[in-house]
């Protein structure tokens, strides 16, 4: 199976790797996408309570917007990799 990593190359392309999910770099890779998840949702709170501070300065929502930014190509990186592995039989809508 070849495995779309959550990190990119030096270069900003995709990382893939060969494998039957079971190996060290596998095992990385999934407690990297866990943390990037984690984050995600952390950000997801910080967007939240900003929306509520009216005093918020421009500075700070900029930064909150490059972080977020960073989440959600992250998140979609991850969701990419987890769709390409599932078995045609997890994806049956009939089911």
């Amino acid at each position: 199976m070849i495995r779309l990593l959550p990190w990119a190359g030096a270069d900003g392309k995709p990382c893939y790797l060969s494998t039957d999910g079971t190996g060290p770099l596998s095992r990385l890779a999934d407690r990297i996408e866990f943390a990037q998840l984690g984050l995600a949702g952390q950000l997801l709170d910080q967007a939240q309570e900003a929306l509520s501070d009216p005093a918020l300065h421009a500075s700070e929502l900029w930064l909150l917007i490059a972080k977020l930014t960073d989440a959600l190509r992250d998140t979609l990186r991850v969701a990419e990799s987890r769709g390409a592995r599932l078995t045609p039989a997890d994806t049956d809508e009939d089911q």
